[in-house]
């Protein structure tokens, strides 16, 4: 990317920095989601990308099983209605969730972290959902408001790629209190970051930081790591948009292996992501 391009890019972003009170403020008529009187759910956070592909929902299962490490109570919300991939990640491929009282049970891991997914009401986990924007709105506030999440304290919420209908839904109804974006090592990666960074200033949402995904990938032989996608320029990135640097993730055969397997919750290795946890955790300060 060329300076001419990135100077470009921190242009649009101071403007649209600019132009978010207005949008708040044309924004004020949107309804806010209302939890229901047997959950209380003392954190909202948005795991957004620019663009599909860049491992969204990985991260945001690590975050969420680094955090129930930690002795917090977590629950996940796949906002990704057409594309979700949490509860095979979690082993809940066969589960289907139940209704009681008009209320909806979510699935509930091994562990005890409770998630609610379109996969979880499907027949089956291959159907595809070919449903229009505002049937998708209305999948997720059911999904936020009937499902009886108990007590929790961070729910996590995997977001659509991109910038569309569920993703603006989420940022005007939901109470959400910060995103973790999450981004890959190639050349176009501040434009596609700055996407995320400027809708989250539009809608006066603070960004918590971002996480590169596969980063490199470090010789299993030799040791040496290799920038497989080209030299990172998160840094580089953070220092463009004033956001937080959270973390850098390998290509890691293995995350691959535990997410097929469903047995993230048990398989993951410990300590990822430390800097993005404890960002988070400094919601409660």
């Amino acid at each position: 990317m060329t300076p001419e391009e990135e100077e470009a890019i921190r242009r649009e972003f101071e403007a649209s920095r600019k132009s978010g009170h207005q949008s708040q403020q044309q924004n004020h008529g949107i309804s806010q989601f209302q939890t229901n009187e047997f959950s209380n759910i003392k954190h909202v956070i948005g795991v957004v990308s620019g663009k599909g592909g860049v491992g969204k929902s990985l991260v945001t299962a690590i975050l969420a099983v680094e955090l129930q490490r930690a002795g917090h109570a977590v629950a996940i919300l796949d906002g990704d209605i057409t594309g979700p991939s949490i509860p095979k990640m979690f082993g809940l491929s066969d589960y289907r969730a139940r209704a009681m009282n008009e209320l909806i049970l979510p699935a509930q891991t091994d562990g005890g972290m409770r998630i609610m997914s379109t996969n979880l009401v499907l027949e089956n986990e291959t159907d595809p959902v070919v449903w229009r924007g505002p049937v998708l709105g209305n999948a997720l506030q059911q999904f936020y408001e009937q499902t009886l999440w108990g007590n929790i304290d961070y729910l996590l919420v995997d977001m659509p790629p991109g910038t569309g209908d569920v993703a603006l839904t989420v940022f005007q109804s939901l109470p959400i209190e910060g995103v973790v974006i999450v981004s890959s090592p190639q050349d176009l990666v501040q434009m596609v970051v700055g996407k995320a960074v400027n809708m989250a200033s539009m809608m006066d949402i603070p960004v918590v930081g971002l996480v590169e995904n596969m980063a490199y990938f470090e010789c299993p032989d030799c040791g040496k790591r290799h920038e497989i996608f080209g030299p990172s320029r998160a840094a580089a990135t953070c220092e463009t948009f004033g956001i937080n640097m959270l973390g850098q993730l390998p290509i890691n055969p293995a995350f691959a292996t535990t997410c097929d397997r469903g047995i993230i919750e048990e398989g993951l290795p410990e300590g990822l992501l430390p800097d993005a946890v404890a960002a988070i955790e400094k919601l409660d300060a």
